[in-house]
């Protein structure tokens, strides 16, 4: 239901392109009253052999006045350009498409891809905060109006297809690419991707959920390798938030990854990428490749000799478009009787499809340059990253309500730290390495405080070295101050455009989770003042904050939070935004303490004679501390307090087919309006396969205004209790459910149990 009536509004728009038809001077595929599949089949009969091929593969644009020695008179299947300014790219999209149209034997449209995951991955678009930031929100109606706004920028572009959202799970956070996920939970990632893919969708841009499967957790946190994991834990865990978003938002593209999955190289897995993607789940589109998910095929996982068997192997799996330039040998190979021509048939079907879905050869212009600084960057979506910020970042700390700050009582503040001018907005951003483009911390407190408080900033170190010179030049700065607001943590950048000094981020992996360089030096100096201090940590992935916990005043977490982060943060420490933001990859008490997701089985932590030990008196489980994350996931405090009065679930006992109401009653008992977060986790009691201690159902994200209640409901289908049996069935076994209804994974505040039959 969902793919027709997408190609329904399609159809629509279509219809008003004013062409008249009823002759036999034009092709049927040039026909917008024809059935898409009746369109691919008069095309695909009409294309030679190269012109198939050519379909398979991207080609990068470049400048206008290269489009003809690029294309040389051909259509390939996809393009990207991801260097020029948002208005140039319109241009040279409007010329592109031009020119397939008019240059071309049979005027094939060429899809316009560009990454997307925080906005359009063009110089001067909206830098929105990055994908851990929007997961913390736990507000997927946030996030589709962030890529509703996106999804303007884009279509002012000519962009038809946005190479995110990522669907890897942050269970290994060693691992770069931690600030590309939404967190560690899979129905969180399922929820958050779904109004992510739906935003863009309402300009008929379709989306690449992202990297195809199981890609997020590789051994050692090392980008590329290898992924360890059974089947169950591949279906239970990886795999549902592709098969929700599939059936509930019905994209067009999906993106294979460039790993291996249980010894198997996905991008040429005939069962990941045909059985389970098309035949289970009844994808529909075209398959993209990750870049290299091809060619590492031979150069990393030896599972072909030549470049020629890597592109065979991937086209018979199921890769129907190759980002790089493997598949330029499919010609050759059919010609030679490698492969059946059938096979760049059914890729070239799929690619085709997914064109003419889009209404591509209907309507092929839809950048225009005139547009884009009208909407691009507009100040409306400028308020909207600054909205998202606001609710991304985590009060985790707030010892003696120190925050909101109380300005009246402080004359001299000391900004301090490597993030505390800098802004840092993680891998996949257009901007340049230096990250000015927006407002930094001290910016935003110097705007917000209005010379009422005396601010005075120094870094004391830099974010990765060893050097530590300069930390007793902010200690004295911190010596002159009242308070000190110590802002430490983690860069990364574009990995194409020369990052430097990355700490995180795509191929930017740790094999430590402490702060890197002489942070964690610089935060006992400030604290040794004997100053209260806040913590300000701005990251892309949790890292180890035992010392911060234990010794601030407070501890604020802001993930890379767009170009407003640093006024955002400044509006939260002085209490002009109230924080809402919860924890959804949990904190490590240590490198040694990781995994510590809260999904886990009960034989991994919970032990009948568990008594975690310390230094000073070394047990068991772990010798020195406790096995348990530092802040799990779902926490965060606010600037009010929330009471949960009472809770009512609509029944007691369910068939497999039904589904739970629950109705909360919350209430605000402190004198700030705020938001809280209502979650409903399920814990199977008794199961004939190991299941999670506990597992996120149902949640949502509701205002509370001071003094008042809310009531929040909340539903959930008994077929979310389904477990993978045995003999990898799929079913809900009957028996006891536990229904439990908190603030967060370890907070909960109401348990009813429910009966299956």
């Amino acid at each position: 239901m969902k793919k027709k009536s997408f190609l329904i509004v399609l159809g629509v728009c279509i219809g008003t392109t004013g062409f008249v038809w009823g002759t036999n001077d034009k092709p049927l595929y040039k026909n917008p009253d024809a059935p898409i599949e009746n369109r691919v089949e008069d095309l695909l009969r009409r294309m030679t052999l190269q012109e198939k091929v050519l379909q398979l593969q991207n080609k990068p644009v470049g400048r206008i006045d290269e489009i003809e020695r690029v294309f040389g008179g051909q259509s390939y299947g996809c393009t990207h350009e991801m260097g020029q300014t948002a208005e140039e790219c319109a241009r040279i999209y409007n010329e592109l498409q031009n020119y397939m149209l008019t240059k071309t034997r049979l005027g094939i449209p060429i899809l316009t891809a560009v990454e997307g995951i925080q906005g359009i991955l063009q110089n001067n678009s909206t830098l929105f905060p990055h994908a851990i930031a929007q997961g913390s929100t736990f507000n997927p109606g946030l996030i589709e109006r962030m890529t509703e706004a996106a999804g303007a920028e884009a279509a002012t572009m000519g962009i038809h297809q946005v190479l995110s959202p990522v669907f890897d799970i942050a269970r290994e956070l060693r691992w770069g690419r931690v600030e590309e996920t939404y967190g560690e939970d899979p129905y969180l990632i399922a929820e958050m991707g779904i109004g992510f893919v739906k935003g863009y969708q309402k300009h008929r841009i379709t989306c690449t959920p992202k990297h195809f499967v199981a890609h997020g957790t590789p051994t050692g946190g090392l980008n590329c390798a290898f992924v360890s994991g059974g089947e169950r834990e591949f279906r239970s865990m990886h795999l549902y938030p592709f098969a929700r978003v599939i059936k509930e938002a019905d994209p067009l593209c999906i993106m294979s990854c460039y790993s291996a999955y249980d010894g198997i190289p996905v991008s040429a897995s005939p069962y990941y990428m045909t059985d389970v993607l098309r035949d289970e789940l009844g994808f529909k589109g075209y398959v993209y490749s990750d870049w290299g998910s091809v060619d590492r095929v031979m150069t990393f996982h030896y599972a072909a000799s030549t470049r020629e068997e890597a592109a065979r192997l991937s086209l018979i799996a199921g890769v129907d478009l190759d980002v790089d330039s493997d598949y330029e040998t499919l010609e050759q190979q059919v010609k030679e009787n490698i492969i059946d021509e059938s096979y760049i048939d059914k890729a070239v079907r799929r690619v085709l499809y997914v064109k003419f879905a889009l209404g591509l050869f209907d309507r092929p212009y839809f950048g225009d340059p005139e547009l884009v600084k009208k909407v691009v960057r507009s100040a409306e979506h400028i308020a909207l990253a600054k909205e998202i910020a606001d609710e991304s970042a985590i009060l985790l700390e707030n010892k003696n309500n120190i925050l909101p700050l109380d300005l009246s009582k402080y004359k001299s503040i000391a900004v301090i730290g490597p993030n505390s001018n800098q802004t840092i907005f993680g891998d996949y951003a257009w901007t340049t390495p230096d990250t000015k483009e927006g407002v930094t911390l001290y910016q935003g407190l110097k705007e917000v405080m209005k010379n009422k408080v005396k601010l005075q900033q120094a870094d004391g170190c830099d974010w990765w070295s060893q050097k530590e010179e300069n930390i007793a030049d902010a200690v004295r700065i911190v010596e002159q101050s009242d308070l000190a607001i110590v802002a430490v943590g983690t860069r990364s950048t574009f990995l194409g455009r020369g990052p430097r000094y990355s700490t995180a981020g795509e191929g930017f992996d740790l094999s430590s989770l402490e702060l890197p360089g002489k942070q964690m030096e610089l935060l006992k100096a400030v604290k040794a003042t004997g100053k209260p201090m806040v913590v300000v940590f701005i990251s892309g992935k949790p890292l180890v904050m035992t010392w911060a916990k234990e010794n601030a005043d407070a501890v604020l977490a802001q993930w890379y939070a767009g170009e407003q982060q640093g006024r955002s943060m400044a509006d939260i420490l002085v209490g002009n935004v109230n924080p809402s933001g919860r924890v959804n990859v949990s904190f490590p008490r240590s490198t040694g303490n990781t995994p510590c997701f809260y999904n886990y089985f009960p034989t991994d932590r919970v032990q009948r004679f568990d008594r975690p030990g310390t230094y000073e008196e070394p047990a068991g489980h772990y010798i020195f501390e406790h096995p348990y994350a530092l802040w799990e996931f779902g926490y965060g405090l606010s600037y009010t307090e929330f009471k949960y009065t009472d809770c009512n679930l609509s029944d007691s006992i369910f068939s497999d087919r039904g589904k739970l109401t629950a109705t909360i009653e919350i209430e605000n008992t402190g004198k700030r309006d705020g938001k809280e977060v209502v979650q409903l986790y399920v814990r199977d009691k008794i199961s004939s396969v190991a299941t999670p201690i506990k597992q996120l159902k149902a949640f949502k994200k509701v205002s509370v205004k001071a003094g008042k209640k809310e009531t929040v409901t909340l539903e959930l289908p008994i077929s979310e209790l389904a477990l993978y049996d045995a003999r990898m069935k799929h079913i809900v076994e009957p028996g006891e459910f536990e229904i439990q209804i908190g603030s967060s994974s370890d907070r909960i505040h109401f348990n009813k149990t429910i009966v299956v039959k």
